[in-house]
Parts: structure tokens; sequence; C-alpha cells
């Protein structure tokens, strides 16, 4: 591989970053709390709504049951009005933080789900109001099973980023199919899937690394 394709490689390297860790962070603030209020909000729930709940659970179970593809050219018109134009690695944050969020939501809403019933009753019998249940109870106990879900939408948006070069959205996607693919240059093609696959195994370990330190029933190593 010639050695002027270094600073291009890295380059895209940088776009796959920007636009996945932009999308994780705007999708995690949208799907956050979303995934928090559908987690207590069934009937006899903390924040009993269940009209509202299930209305909001159509509208997660819809975005996430649209092929991402499909998702990316169906919306140009709405990317182009956000972003100003339907291409590059701004446009991309559109389509990608719309796939992440409700996605980022349904892992939360289970991480949530988790916790142990009896803490809950417990925080209301000491007259926990339902926000500070959330708070104190809900939030830091989930927190390891939030931290594993964030990093597997994390992992899901560096593979959604590649797809989107397909369309204009610049990043080592775009750059495995200009280069490896159109102009046959295979090692290029290599040396994007060996990034991509570098970028999963770091997100991986560190997503379970912070986990491990959020969770109470890890053990820890005590020095003598």
């Amino acid at each position: 591989m010639s050695a002027n394709l270094i600073p291009i490689l890295w380059h895209a390297t940088l776009q796959t970053l920007y636009m996945v860790a932009m999308s994780t962070l705007i999708g995690t603030l949208i799907g956050g709390p979303l995934g928090i209020f559908l987690a207590t909000s069934r009937r006899g729930e903390l924040l009993s709504a269940p009209v509202l709940n299930t209305t909001l659970g159509l509208i997660v179970n819809a975005a996430r049951s649209t092929p991402f593809i499909i998702l990316v050219v169906a919306i140009i018109p709405f990317t182009r009005m956000i972003a100003g134009t339907s291409i590059g690695t701004t446009a991309a944050i559109v389509p990608l933080t719309i796939a992440s969020a409700p996605f980022i939501a349904r892992l939360i809403e289970t991480a949530i789900r988790e916790v142990d019933a009896g803490l809950i009753e417990a925080a209301r019998a000491m007259g926990a109001t339902p926000g500070q249940i959330v708070r104190k109870v809900l939030i830091p106990e989930a927190m390891p099973g939030i931290i594993l879900g964030l990093t597997l939408a994390v992992v899901s948006l560096i593979g959604y980023s590649a797809m989107v070069g397909a369309v204009g959205g610049e990043g080592l996607g775009d750059l495995g199919i200009r280069y490896g693919y159109q102009r046959f240059m295979p090692e290029v093609m290599l040396a994007v899937v060996v990034i991509l696959i570098v970028l999963v195994q770091l997100v991986q370990s560190a997503g379970e690394w912070i986990a491990t330190r959020f969770d109470k029933r890890a053990p820890r190593n005590r020095g003598r």
C-alpha cells in the first residue's frame, strides 16, 4: 500500500470517530430519558402512563425495524433540512442518530427493568419520590447494564458509519468503496476492515472495563 494512502486512512478514521461520537452523544441524550420513561411508565409503575408508554413503544419499534440503508435514503430531505446538505460526515450524523436513539432507549429500558423490584419497594417505603427512585436507585443499580448497552450501541454505530459511506457519508466506509472497490485496491479494503475491527475491539474492551467499575457485585482485588 502506498505511503500516500496513510494520511487518507487516518483522515477517514477521524471522520468515522467523529460520526460515531456525535451520534452516540445525541442518541444517548434522546434515547436515555426515553428508555427511562419506557421502563417506568407501564400501568402501576413509578411514572404510570400506559397510553403514552404504548404510543412511544410503537414509535421506537417502528424506527428500530427500518433497515438502516433504507432509513438513510428515506430521510434525505430531513437530513438536508437539519444539516444543510445530505452528504458528508455532519449530514451522516442525522440518520445515525435517528437509528441509534430508539436502539439506546430499548437497551436502557432493558437494563433498568433488570433492577431488583425489592429495591424500588424499599425506597418507596422510605418515602422516596418517583424522581428520587429513578435518580438514586434505578440508574445507579442499572449502570453496569447501561454501560454495556451503550457499548453495544457504539459497536453497532461503527458498522452503520461504514454503511453510510455508501451514500456519501465519508469515513472508512466511503474510503473502502472508492479505493478498495471502485479502484480495485484490495489492500485499502483490507486496511479499512482491520481498522474497523480494532475500533470495535477497543470499544468493547473499554466498555466492559468501565462496566466492572460500576458493578457492585464484581469482585475487587484487595491489597493485603
